[in-house]
């Protein structure tokens, strides 16, 4: 009995562990799992709603299932000359997280602080609500304001072509419209930090995955007003923030000196990346890095115009700044590799 008992835990730990990846088909993945039937699983599934360890929704083979929240509240502040991110910090967030290892809490402070003062000194909202979600394996926070969009104002302060243009800025990194009193690497660094990491403003999605080197930008029907910014972080994860400072630094001097660019993100729609201009468009500011990497994923080919402007006019006019390339497939490589060679 002993044994039957523990492959059952084991099947339920399976369960928690990967629900959130599998909503709509955590039976069929735990079913080939550990080899049993998709009726077994499915008692263990009941068991865990009984339990009110997971919350289930639709009907019969349309069911899906979500981790009930250990804690789940959305709170309202009002902006004034009194908010500060590290009051909120102390006094709403710390206790709604309540026991977690460091490395998980630093990531937790550097990450919300960041975006919450975000839309303190930039968003030129009225309000701010955030929404906190802990289930017993991820947190997710929501930071959400009535402002005039993050996309918008970083189009209008940069004279940017639209508001999708201001993603392909803000993946650089050091990007900030008051740069007086911000060096512009909190939403750089922080999208890096978390699992999940999204921005909602106007008609556009900035996403990014952890692991992923690549930033995506998505269609959306248009917000009201404001932004949103969606962050998910598993309670146990070991990775730490100075990890990923230190994936961009280049230096003994831990500066953010290294940056990833997804030449993607220079591209509208279908077209092709041909040109001159759209090259510049890429280039734009990152001559204030010593290293800076070119991640083609996604790009099917790139014209002469648009390689030579990259890598021999930039490379010939900031020869202290080093240029590399990756996921290349072998139509971009070979245009890289004779535009260097007419140097």
């Amino acid at each position: 009995m002993s044994k039957i008992r523990a492959r059952g835990e084991n099947v339920r730990s399976f369960i928690i562990a990967n629900v959130e990846k599998h909503p709509d088909d955590i039976a069929k993945v735990t079913a080939g799992k550990f080899g049993i039937t998709r009726q077994a699983v499915n008692k263990h599934l009941q068991k865990l709603v009984e339990e009110q360890a997971l919350v289930q929704s639709g009907h019969t083979r349309n069911l899906t299932y979500r981790l009930s929240p250990l804690a789940e509240w959305s709170k309202d502040y009002v902006l004034n000359d009194q908010l500060a991110e590290d009051v909120v910090w102390r006094q709403d967030i710390v206790p709604a997280l309540g026991i977690m290892s460091d490395n998980v809490m630093e990531i937790w402070n550097y990450g919300f602080t960041e975006m919450f003062n975000n839309a303190i000194d930039h968003s030129e909202a009225k309000k701010i609500r955030i929404f906190f979600i802990k289930t017993a394996t991820t947190t997710q926070i929501v930071v959400a304001d009535d402002g005039i969009g993050i996309f918008r104002k970083i189009q209008q302060a940069l004279d940017l072509i639209d508001e999708r243009h201001a993603v392909l800025e803000l993946a650089k990194g050091k990007l900030t419209t008051d740069p007086d009193n911000h060096t512009g690497e909190g939403i750089f660094f922080t999208s890096r930090m978390f699992d999940d990491f999204d921005i909602f403003s106007g008609g556009t999605h900035f996403s990014h995955k952890f692991g992923d080197e690549e930033d995506w930008i998505l269609e959306q029907d248009r917000f009201a007003s404001g932004t949103t910014v969606w962050m998910k972080l598993s309670n146990h994860t070991a990775r730490t923030t100075r990890k990923v400072f230190e994936k961009f630094t280049s230096d003994d001097e831990f500066g953010f000196t290294k940056t990833v660019v997804p030449v993607k993100l220079a591209q509208y729609g279908e077209e092709m990346l041909v040109s001159r201009s759209q090259a510049k468009r890429l280039l734009a500011r990152i001559d204030r890095f010593k290293t800076v990497i070119l991640d083609f994923d996604g790009v099917d080919s790139i014209g002469q115009a648009f390689a030579d402007e990259v890598f021999r006019v930039f490379v010939n006019k900031h020869p202290q700044i080093e240029i590399l390339e990756y996921k290349c497939n072998p139509a971009v490589k070979r245009m890289i590799k004779r535009t260097r060679s007419a140097k």
